[in-house]
């Protein structure tokens, strides 16, 4: 049987007995954090959706082929994971999809076969050239013309002061 009692007496029991200091998750840094994760969900969306309609790619895709490009084209898979914004499950089935359509190649390491590069093929450097005018004008039409110079040098050092690790695999 579902309960009908009310969680909030429920997660302030939770949080007592995780020690949490509820005054400081209360606002703001409450409202904080739920704010930069409504922005963050809603400004990948709206990449997202942007490259799929006017590029044929995913923002995922995207952030495969470009991080290709900034390795000057090819990398060892297992970098490419730590660098993607998926885990390396995640980046290990997004390469497998891209290089079924063209976009990039793996190859086997001659000195190691266990080591896999995964690069950039012309097919792929075609999407990115495509794809990269219409991310980089949603991200100034969706994030950084919404802010002032002021305020995105302040949300810059904010940020940076929680980031501890930028890989994602």
């Amino acid at each position: 049987m579902v309960s009908t009692m009310t969680t909030e007496p429920l997660l302030n029991d939770l949080m007592d007995e995780a020690g949490v200091d509820r005054a400081r998750l209360d606002a703001p840094g409450g409202q904080a954090w739920l704010t930069f994760l409504r922005a963050h969900a809603s400004l990948l969306r709206t990449l997202d959706r942007e490259l799929q309609r006017d590029a044929q790619l995913s923002l995922s895709d995207y952030d495969v082929l470009i991080q290709l490009a900034m390795a000057r084209g090819s990398m060892r898979m297992g970098d490419l994971a730590r660098r993607t914004l998926v885990s390396r499950s995640g980046a290990t089935r997004r390469v497998e999809q891209l290089e079924r359509v063209g976009l990039v190649a793996r190859r086997s390491a001659e000195q190691d076969r266990r080591l896999v590069t995964v690069a950039l093929t012309e097919v792929g450097v075609v999407a990115l050239r495509r794809a990269t005018p219409v991310h980089a004008a949603g991200i100034a039409r969706s994030f950084v013309d919404k802010l002032s110079d002021d305020e995105l040098i302040a949300l810059s050092d904010s940020l940076a002061k929680v980031v501890t690790e930028c890989d994602f695999g």
